[in-house]
């Protein structure tokens, strides 16, 4: 046999985890990361690059030999850091804020290392057990009903995010409502949320077979503050069911994308239990609020839904990604999403005495996640995850009350949580179109100065300036300068007019 000749570079053992360069290079990373939260305010809150820069400035293929960390982290300071939008900024006031902390990020650093691919009981029973108890102490933390806790009937998960929420809960109750009325009736299944539901809603009812022409999105208006009118709902509905169509589900916001509005679930629930429907709350953003009592009357009715979700990573500092799911009735949910291959075939499954996370999910892999809440809520308690939602709630108040002292601006929509929906509005001889214009050009000059990260939104067909408060490092000082910077554009652009 002929001899192969190699031209490769003689190199080391490889060991791509070696206990003593982890430790090494862990603590380098570290002081990195620690160093980037330091000085991140030194950064545009915007990312002020053009599409296509980083093709531009790194290298075409992988190497084919190793590179230090020091190298590849002088590429992260000087390639990736200036193409990112800073959404850890003390200046970020766009979107909803997505938080971290430090017990939140030694959680995230505790699930990487275990690599647990918890999708059943026996796969991985720490990580399936404590994410039963975790999801039970936020249920209580809650004051939700026994009849969503593992200590009672129900039960919760983890999912990736709100969408998979909506569409795994969606699956179940379509699937609950074939089985009665027959798997020829997909086409007459109908939905229905308000005009301000997350765009989620939609895409996941197109998912699951809803014909698009039985998505019902009701109108809101800027004198119920958005919410959704349970006297529409109730119209909507019977005239569906007139048509001979079957109403299926009914998705309530506790805090919309837009303003913030909460619909009123118990009214609401009323009504869409009368024929029969899945009612399901997203309470994403918001929902983290009602851990502290005054917020907690929002969720009222819930005795009534059947699930319920909220996001923890987007106020309750866990970071990405993070959404905890509630089920009245698991076996529903369970019924439509299990599958059970003989490789997964075990006897503690089939006695029924544990719970298998894949048949509560899209897919069968999971993450160790419940060890990030397991952390914070152990790190923090109750009492300083309140006191965080409170600050940030008054940091809200203080921009609130800057607006309201100044003439040419307006609030739109009264505050509840977080967010402030404003607009610059000097005259109101200008007309609709121009005030328009000059808020989209006071949004862009502000956010073209890389101080400050604002958006917007159109609801009413009102054009409306966001500032979200919530960032992990946000300070009373930060929405002082915010405001300064705002009122300095509006200097600027009324001086043109």
């Amino acid at each position: 046999m002929g001899k192969i000749e190699s031209n490769l570079v003689n190199t080391p053992h490889f060991n791509p985890l070696n206990p003593q360069e982890f430790r090494k290079q862990a603590h380098e990373m570290v002081d990195f990361i620690a160093d980037y939260y330091q000085n991140i305010e030194s950064y545009p809150v915007l990312s002020q690059v053009q599409p296509g820069y980083l093709r531009a400035n790194l290298p075409q293929n992988a190497p084919s030999l190793p590179e230090s960390l020091e190298t590849i982290l002088e590429d992260v300071k000087n390639q990736i850091i200036p193409g990112m939008t800073h959404w850890l900024s003390p200046n970020f006031f766009a979107f909803f804020p997505s938080t971290v902390s430090t017990a939140g990020f030694l959680g995230e650093m505790l699930c990487t290392c275990f690599n647990s691919v918890g999708f059943n009981w026996i796969a991985s029973p720490a990580a399936t057990e404590l994410e039963m108890l975790v999801i039970d102490w936020l249920a209580d933390m809650l004051k939700l009903p026994k009849s969503f806790m593992f200590q009672g009937t129900g039960g919760g998960v983890i999912q990736n995010t709100t969408s998979e929420a909506i569409l795994v809960t969606l699956i179940a109750a379509r699937d609950k409502a074939l089985d009665v009325d027959g798997s020829g009736n997909l086409n007459k299944l109908v939905v229905y949320a308000s005009d301000q539901t997350h765009s989620t809603f939609a895409k996941a009812c197109k998912m699951v077979g809803i014909f698009p022409r039985n998505i019902r999105l009701i109108p809101t208006t800027i004198d119920a503050g958005f919410s959704l009118s349970p006297i529409q709902l109730k119209a909507a509905v019977e005239a569906d069911m007139a048509d001979g169509l079957v109403p299926l589900y009914l998705c309530v916001t506790l805090g919309t994308t837009s303003t913030t509005a909460v619909d009123p679930i118990e009214l609401l629930a009323g009504v869409a239990k009368e024929h029969g429907m899945w009612v399901h709350v997203d309470a994403a953003y918001a929902g983290s609020a009602c851990i502290c009592p005054e917020f907690r009357h929002h969720l009222n009715g819930v005795e009534l839904v059947d699930s319920l979700s909220l996001s923890p990573h987007k106020w309750l500092l866990s970071g990405l990604d993070c959404c905890c799911l509630w089920v009245k009735n698991p076996t529903a949910l369970v019924k439509a999403l299990s599958t059970n291959p003989e490789y997964l075939r075990n006897k503690q499954s089939e006695s029924d005495s544990v719970v298998d996370f894949k048949d509560w999910q899209v897919g069968t892999g999971r993450r160790f996640k419940s060890l990030r809440l397991w952390l914070i809520f152990r790190t923090y308690g109750v009492v300083n995850l309140q006191d965080h939602i409170r600050s940030d709630v008054g940091m809200a108040k203080i921009f609130e009350d800057f607006v309201r002292s100044d003439p040419r601006f307006e609030i739109v929509v009264p505050r509840e949580f977080g967010l402030v929906c404003f607009r610059l509005n000097p005259d109101e001889t200008f007309g609709s179109d121009y005030t328009e214009l000059l808020n989209r050009k006071l949004l862009d000059w502000v956010n073209s100065t890389g101080r400050v990260y604002m958006t917007h939104t159109k609801v009413g067909g009102i054009y409306i300036l966001r500032f979200a408060v919530g960032a992990t490092l946000t300070g009373d000082n930060h929405v002082v300068a915010a405001w300064k910077l705002i009122k300095e554009g509006a200097d600027a652009l009324l001086k043109t007019v």
